[in-house]
């Protein structure tokens, strides 16, 4: 069978009427999360994790997509009505879509968001359908070795791409890969680092700590800045569609943004800022109205949000043919996968192919909801907006309390949820990233795993690591990845002093 045929099971088996009302309560969840100002994708999706957690795998995962589309739409209202980016790759669509509402055109800023948005997922999650089979047929001659080669790639690229100090981010990864050594060694099945308490030789629940370090972090971070400032919501004026010249200025836009923004969503350490910048620096170059560039120009909203759309599509190729988390939001979307045992990758094609094709089927289904969603319901978003900063982040950390309770009633766990917050907002507060110890937490004992089986066949002999081809390769991926920008970093530091000295003669 051809992906043709995957995917057409996959829309019968996405079309169920339960798993139709999953995926409406995922996306309108996701979008009315994550259109609160300053809460991007990574936390709504967090923050929302365990309430699928009672769920069968099926309803729980398309709902799980469901919010992380949505999550990736909200974004866009704030960046437009309240110059507010959730995240660093709506920043693009506030510098241009702010400007439009600011002049009474935030309608159609919002329309063509949306739109660009629904076209550029529509495209991505195609690409996705048609290029996992070949990707899958690739990474099942994967062998121990391999798999290990993987993991390094994905655990050096998290750590390089997020956070300005690539020193930062392996210290949080290698943070993440001690708490994944907690619990029962799956080879010899000897407790590790459980101090004698019972609950920990299960090891640290995935869904805790993502929760814990992405919202409850992020709202004690914002509850310690004493600086209050009072965001002013850009009201919608006139018609929220778009006229016939902002159609004409606009459909090219939003199929280069989805060309630019899908291949580098999928690339391990691309990151969809990278995607919208690009975008936006190509409309600049290609407009015939260079003047408006700055000043609110539709094309600047257009092309890098669908580029941000198609790369959040793009992310869910390597994570669901190789398993591997290339975002923040990524990571967290792994451990919805692992709560129900199920790991990403070749495997997962094999053995559980309806439940992945209903996945990626529901994807076209939530994205047309978006779509249907988004524009009627604008006038409740901008509602949202004013909701104050205390109240927000206050029913953040309810929110995740309860859905905590809901999903392990433990007081232990509590009180994990508790350390793991404050841990997060100890590392926000000193600049080093989250995302690298979600990925340790998840990817440590996958990777463990594999190298000890490597090392068992080859008794010991480390060179056979880069004896085959496919490893050397993704070692020196990595490598790559480390050293790269660490150069990168020291040149831009060294043109910096030599100007610095220059000014000074």
């Amino acid at each position: 069978m051809g992906a043709f045929d995957f995917l057409l099971q996959g829309l019968a088996t996405a079309a169920d009427p339960m798993l139709l009302l999953y995926a409406l309560i995922g996306v309108t969840l996701g979008t009315a999360v994550g259109v609160l100002p300053g809460i991007g994708p990574a936390l709504t999706v967090a923050l929302l994790l365990p309430v699928t957690y009672r769920l069968d795998p099926a309803g729980s995962l398309i709902m799980f997509a469901g919010i992380y589309y949505g999550g990736m739409y909200g974004g866009s209202t704030t960046s437009i009505l309240l110059n507010t980016p959730g995240e660093s790759a709506s920043i693009i669509t506030a510098l241009e879509g702010n400007k439009m509402a600011r002049k009474g055109r935030g309608g159609p800023a919002l329309a063509t968001a949306a739109i660009g948005s629904f076209i550029a997922g529509l495209i991505a999650t195609l690409l996705l359908a048609f290029l996992a089979p070949t990707i899958v047929k690739l990474a099942l001659v994967f062998g121990p070795r391999e798999y290990f080669a993987l993991m390094v790639l994905a655990f050096v690229t998290v750590s390089a791409a997020f956070g300005e100090s690539a020193l930062r981010g392996l210290t949080s990864l290698f943070l993440g890969l001690a708490l994944a050594c907690v619990g029962i060694d799956q080879l010899t099945g000897q407790a590790r680092l459980s101090f004698g308490v019972p609950e920990l030789l299960d090891g640290i629940e995935v869904t805790t700590m993502a929760v814990a370090m992405f919202a409850l972090g992020e709202a004690l971070f914002i509850a310690g800045q004493r600086v209050q400032v009072d965001d002013e919501v850009t009201a919608v004026k006139g018609s929220v569609w778009m006229n016939r010249q902002d159609w004409a200025r606009s459909w090219k836009p939003w199929l280069r943004g989805t060309v630019i923004g899908f291949p580098i969503g999928a690339m391990p350490a691309g990151g969809a800022e990278i995607g919208t910048f690009l975008s936006y620096a190509t409309e600049k170059k290609l407009t015939k109205h260079p003047e408006e560039f700055g000043h609110g120009a539709i094309e600047g909203v257009a092309g890098p949000e669908a580029a941000n759309n198609a790369s959040a599509a793009g992310t869910l190729v390597p994570l669901l043919t190789l398993g591997l988390p290339t975002s923040a939001t990524a990571a967290i979307m792994l451990a919805g996968f692992q709560q129900f045992g199920l790991q990403p990758g070749p495997l997962l094609f094999a053995t559980n192919p309806t439940l992945v094709w209903g996945l990626i089927a529901s994807l076209l289904i939530a994205n047309a909801m978006l779509l249907v969603l988004n524009l009627p319901l604008i006038g409740l978003w901008v509602r949202l907006l004013t909701i104050p900063k205390p109240w927000l982040y206050a029913g953040i950390l309810l929110f995740a309390t309860l859905g905590t309770i809901g999903a392990n009633p433990s007081t232990f766990e509590l009180g994990m949820l508790l350390a793991f917050g404050v841990l997060g907002y100890v590392m926000r507060l000193f600049g080093y990233p989250i995302a690298p110890i979600v990925v340790g937490l998840i990817l440590g004992p996958m990777a463990e795993q594999q190298l000890r089986r490597a090392l068992s066949i080859s008794q010991g002999d480390w060179i056979y690591l880069v004896q085959s081809p496919i490893a050397a390769v993704l070692l020196g991926i990595a490598a790559l990845a480390l050293i790269v920008p660490l150069i990168l970093r020291a040149r831009g530091k060294g043109q910096v002093l030599a100007q610095l000295a220059g000014d000074e003669d």
